[in-house]
């Protein structure tokens, strides 16, 4: 590198040495008198392109020295950075094996941390465990404790029931003794009073049925006068009967009638009156009209 820039710098020289020379035009012929001159000027030329030349040549070795310089700079930096580079190469394995050191002291202190809280969830396991059992300990004591008690408060209540029970059946024996005889005076005294109430009774229903029947044969009579009025009769007749059926209602009309047997003439007759008639006589009492609503009676013409 130095040997081409010295190259280039001589090139440069000389080509401005030669860009100063005219060659197109002729000299000028000298004159005596200036001779003297062009030599001076071709010595001081020379001496300028030698001070140049010294000049490029001192340029060129300032270059160098500045150029080793920048080397042994660059070197020395160089030897800097590698020594940083190991410098920090040194850091980083002893960051790592203090990071290694460290994680080893820290998994050591989180396994005994973790054995130690294993250990006391042991402790607090069994601790727990013989709590349960002395909970369930005190527990089966009053579950005993109460169950005696409640045997024995049943076993009191039990005999204080039966004793109430004796009482209560003693007393509803003693209330059905007496209910017994009082139910016995009762109905013996019921049997008295039916009984005379049946004799009463009876003695009624036979003044009454005397009494229905009486009216019964009283109203049928009137029933045969009514019908005996408006008959009809002749001598064709005498001596002869017509039965005949009658359903009456509660008015005495005459829903019904039909002729059962006898003399045709007869029957004629009768029919005839009892639609003359219409209404027949009815007794207002119930018992009597039930005997009366449907009769058969025999009629017989009379003559006077």
């Amino acid at each position: 590198m130095p040997m081409l820039i010295s190259a280039g710098l001589h090139l440069g020289v000389i080509a401005i040495l030669v860009a100063g020379v005219d060659f197109t035009s002729e000299p000028p012929k000298p004159t005596p008198a200036a001779q003297e001159p062009i030599v001076q000027a071709v010595v001081v030329d020379q001496q300028k392109v030698a001070a140049q030349v010294e000049k490029l040549k001192q340029q060129k070795l300032d270059e160098q020295r500045r150029e080793k310089a920048r080397q042994d700079e660059l070197d020395r930096k160089a030897r800097e950075a590698k020594q940083a580079r190991e410098r920090e190469q040194q850091r980083i394995r002893k960051l790592e094996a203090e990071r290694k050191q460290q994680e080893i002291e820290t998994k050591r202190a989180a396994d005994a941390a973790k054995a130690a809280k294993l250990k006391e969830q042991e402790e607090k396991k069994k601790a727990a465990a013989a709590e349960a059992d002395r909970q369930r300990k005190e527990a089966e004591r009053k579950a005993s404790e109460e169950a005696a008690r409640k045997a024995e408060e049943k076993r009191k209540a039990e005999e204080a029931a039966a004793k109430k029970a004796a009482e209560e059946r003693k007393r509803r024996e003693e209330a059905e003794r007496k209910r017994q005889a009082e139910e016995a005076a009762r109905r013996e005294q019921e049997r008295q009073m039916e009984e005379a109430m049946a004799a009463e009774q009876a003695a009624l229903a036979a003044r009454r049925n005397q009494q229905v029947v009486s009216e019964v044969s009283r109203y049928t009579a009137m029933i045969k006068a009514t019908i005996q009025r408006n008959l009809v009769v002749n001598e064709a007749m005498r001596g002869k009967t017509c039965q005949v059926y009658i359903r009456l209602a509660k008015d005495g009309f005459v829903t019904a009638s039909r002729v059962l047997s006898g003399d045709s003439t007869v029957c004629r007759a009768t029919e005839a009156a009892i639609n003359r008639a219409g209404r027949l006589p009815v007794s207002p009492e119930a018992d009597v009209y039930q005997q009366l609503k449907e009769i058969n009676l025999t009629v017989q013409p009379e003559f006077n």
